[in-house]
């Protein structure tokens, strides 16, 4: 206790943050800021979609006050024997946090998620569980690989920016080590996820990087060529299988997978570097390996306890959760008011594959109308509104067609619907779902001078592929159209 004790001292007035962080001063202080960041913003996956905000930034406070300053005065800010080496006589080893920073992260974010409670229709009432896909695949790998572009600033750059002995036999180790390491989680993640379903999954294959870096994090100056690619190869194996666990059997809504990818891969890392590390480094492996399994469970309980008591008290005043109408609404409207993924951006539309100019650049013309005679003698104009259902791909060549035939004003809307098109299998994380609801475009073009039969015309020769799914295109009677601006009618209306 007075090793904690002087070392939360120590910490807070910016004395140590040894020994990843010996140099101390001002370069010692941005690391354990940067940690404690880092630490917190991993629970921000855990409880997303569904925590309020000001329950996320009162608990990301408490972290990097509270909880995260007494892990570090246990373990790298002690200025003595860290507790650890107090009970056991082994000092724990976390070179670069991959307990102590990302093992933290990963254990608080699951254990906010158990309390905060699963997102909504995320399991029915008899257990069974909804797969609910994220937003953009492509978002999320682009994610992953600024986290691997990130993490040698974690790894490398702490063996670069400290005095830690051998410092360029360290810093290759380091080098070799997360690379491996990170390549390997890849290799892990896809081939479990490959043999439970057939198929390489993208997002665990990419999750699985960020898993042996984890793994990684706690021993990379310490483990040897072959150890870093072991580690780093059951860190992304695991992934798939913990997660599923969590998910499927402990039914905690854990949204971006922190608990496997930071949590499960950090303490495994931690707990596997005797066995893995360079001759020379471990006096006793069987010392050093009591000495990391006391670390992780001081350090997992330290986390559980004091995360448990700030959420449990959120929840019962009421402040953890959002209401079912903002979680419904989205947590961008409900907490933010603004629309994260609008459909449309300004004057052009997001699946436009046509030319890109812009209503400033490109003249419209009205499509006016002629009379026409009605079998009762008298003159009326005639109006015709062609709806058409296409593939989104083809909205540019549907454009340019009609603007061909004349007629380029139109409303586009992007929708979803089921017809003769077959469903498909989707999969997100290893689960597999039925997509039966195509995403399509609606075009709505209403004409008077021109021909509808010219416009359907080259609405299908232009939107035809040859394969079920290409839509359909209906004609129909217009009785009237007002212009709001000036109050015309029919034709000249259009």
């Amino acid at each position: 206790f007075f090793t904690i004790g002087t070392g939360f001292e120590s910490l807070m007035t910016g004395a140590g943050f040894a020994p990843a962080a010996g140099a101390g001063g001002y370069v010692g202080w941005f690391y354990g800021a940067v940690f404690a960041m880092t630490a917190a913003t991993i629970v921000s996956g855990a409880v997303a979609g569904r925590a309020k905000l000001r329950a996320y930034l009162t608990y990301t406070f408490l972290l990097a006050a509270v909880i995260y300053p007494m892990v570090t005065a246990m373990t790298w800010a002690a200025p003595g024997p860290d507790l650890v080496e107090q009970i056991v006589g082994t000092p724990f080893a976390d070179f670069a946090g991959g307990m102590i920073v990302h093992g933290v992260g990963g254990i608080a974010g699951l254990t906010a998620a158990a309390i905060l409670g699963p997102r909504m229709d995320r399991y029915n009432d008899d257990g069974t569980m909804n797969v609910i896909p994220g937003h953009s695949m492509t978002f999320a790998v682009l994610g992953t690989l600024l986290l691997c572009f990130g993490w040698y600033g974690f790894n490398v750059g702490t063996a670069g920016a400290f005095d830690l002995g051998d410092g360029a036999n360290t810093l290759s180790l380091v080098v070799m080590g997360t690379t491996l390491a990170m390549t390997m989680g890849a290799i892990g993640a896809a081939g479990v996820a490959y043999l439970k379903s057939g198929k390489v999954d993208t997002l665990y294959t990419a999750n699985g990087m960020l898993a042996g870096l984890a793994g990684i994090t706690a021993i990379p100056n310490t483990t040897t060529w072959w150890g870093a690619m072991l580690v780093g190869l059951l860190a992304g194996a695991q992934l798939p299988i913990v997660f599923e666990f969590v998910s499927e059997k402990l039914k905690i809504d854990d949204v971006c997978a922190v608990f496997p990818v930071h949590g499960s891969a950090g303490v495994l890392g931690a707990l596997m570097m005797p066995f893995v590390a360079v001759p020379g480094v471990v006096d006793s492996v069987v010392d050093q390996f009591i000495a990391q399994v006391v670390g992780v469970v001081i350090i997992g309980g330290w986390t559980i306890t004091a995360t448990g008591i700030i959420w449990y008290v959120f929840k019962a005043t009421g402040q953890a959760r959002v209401t079912p109408e903002h979680e419904q609404d989205g947590l961008d409207i409900a907490e933010h008011g603004v629309d994260t993924y609008p459909e449309f951006g300004t004057d052009r539309i997001a699946t436009d594959g046509g030319s890109g100019m812009s209503a400033d650049e490109f003249e419209l013309r009205t499509d006016g109308g002629e009379e026409v005679r009605t079998d009762g003698g008298e003159d009326e104009q005639e109006l015709k509104m062609v709806v058409s259902v296409i593939r989104p791909e083809k909205l540019g060549a549907v454009k340019q067609a009609l603007a061909e035939v004349g007629a380029p004003s139109l409303t586009v809307t992007n929708v979803s619907g089921r017809g003769s098109q077959p469903a498909k299998k989707g999969s997100w994380r290893g689960e597999e779902y039925t997509v039966d609801l195509h995403q399509k475009v609606k075009i709505e073009c209403v004409v008077a001078e021109i021909p509808a039969e010219d416009v359907v015309a080259a609405i299908r020769d232009a939107a035809n592929t040859g394969e079920p799914g290409d839509g359909k295109i209906f004609v129909v009677d217009v009785e009237n159209a007002v212009q709001v601006r000036t109050g015309n009618e029919g034709t000249e209306a259009v």
